[in-house]
């Protein structure tokens, strides 16, 4: 399923919104939309965020199950965002590096964690394939 007229929408919680977007928009570069006392919404490279405000916020013990973020097909870009948020002081839960080396699963990434205990993934895949392809091959994740 691909269409290049469908964007991506994800709903996430958030303590309060002015940490929010200083989080989101100050230091990761996100634009921000429409705004209320308990929800933002943020274009994260041309996908639609939308922070809610809730108190029922705990921080998970790993990068699973949840976490959400961007594959990057420049690795360029993926470098320019890793700049940015070590310029902007972005709390890594993960620093940056490299998975599956000499594979054709390698790829890049590092994890943000926001003030909200939200987990951040950001990947550059060295071989396109590795996105949604190499079915043959058995790794998801670090632990398989």
């Amino acid at each position: 399923m691909e269409s290049s007229t469908v964007l991506f929408h994800l709903a996430f919680p958030v303590a309060d919104v002015s940490t929010a977007k200083e989080f989101y928009v100050a230091g990761l570069g996100c634009e921000p939309g429409r705004e209320t006392a308990n929800s933002l919404i943020l274009n994260l490279y041309g996908h639609q965020l939308v922070a809610h405000a809730t108190d029922e916020l705990a921080p998970q013990k790993g990068i699973y199950p949840r976490h959400f973020g961007l594959v990057f097909l420049a690795e360029t870009d993926w470098e320019t965002l890793l700049h940015r948020a070590k310029d902007q002081q972005l709390t890594f839960y993960q620093g940056e590096k490299r998975r599956f080396a000499g594979s054709t699963l390698e790829h890049r990434t590092f994890f943000l964690q926001d003030p909200f205990f939200n987990l951040l993934e950001f990947k550059y895949y060295c071989h396109p394939s590795a996105i949604f392809g190499e079915v043959n091959q058995a790794w998801v994740g670090d632990a398989e």
